[in-house]
């Protein structure tokens, strides 16, 4: 579980060819707070990946087919910034709000527009998931949580405070870009609930289907 703040930048250093598919290897700040234990999970982008390798300042994760088809993190190339958070303690703020790190479909950066010294970023999701959005409601993109702050037919609208774009991968994002997108679990509980006639709909609605899309 995780709440979409982001807590540092890493650097992806390497995109290793493996048997087993790829392995991602990013750089990642030093100090303790980065002295991860194999196993442990890390949102990358907003997808959750196991450490599979462990360096001084290093981490390697497997991804898996399934990973790369359905995110972004087969566009990464060497030297690209990811945004990069730990699980939630259980004893911790919720700052953010409820992310589990399982992607639900990429959407893409069809407008990028200057407020004051923040970014209004406009964004079109898959036709599935934009009965997922409300105004005001949440939505995590690469990994960030954010507020939607405009709807239209086809996507949402997100104010990016200068914070947001010191912090987070998201300073980089110009139109044309692709992001994940998880949409708010709470929704997709309440959507999968209301239609249980629907086969398939616990599935596919709670975003199931492809193996949580992060390991």
């Amino acid at each position: 579980m995780f709440t979409g703040l982001v807590e540092a930048l890493g650097q992806v250093r390497e995109i290793e060819a493996t048997g087993a598919g790829v392995r991602l290897h990013l750089d990642v700040p030093a100090g303790p707070d980065w002295r991860l234990a194999l196993g442990e999970s890390v949102a990358v982008n907003g997808v959750c990946l196991t450490v599979v390798t462990v360096a001084p300042g290093r981490l390697g994760f497997d991804l898996a087919e399934e990973t790369r088809r359905v995110t972004t993190l087969g566009d990464l190339v060497p030297g690209e910034s990811v945004n990069l958070e730990r699980p939630l303690r259980l004893d911790a703020r919720l700052g953010g709000h409820l992310v589990l790190g399982h992607v639900d479909g990429v959407g893409q950066v069809t407008g990028v527009h200057s407020e004051g010294d923040g970014r209004r970023l406009r964004v079109t999701v898959p036709s599935s998931l934009r009965p997922l959005l409300i105004l005001k409601g949440s939505v995590a993109v690469d990994g960030v949580s954010l507020t939607v702050a405009g709807l239209d037919a086809e996507g949402f609208t997100v104010a990016l405070i200068p914070h947001t774009l010191a912090m987070t991968s998201l300073q980089t994002r110009e139109p044309g870009a692709r992001v994940n997108l998880e949409m708010d679990v709470i929704g997709k509980y309440v959507r999968a609930l209301m239609r249980p006639g629907e086969e398939g709909a616990c599935a596919s609605e709670l975003g199931l289907g492809a193996e949580g899309a992060g390991r």
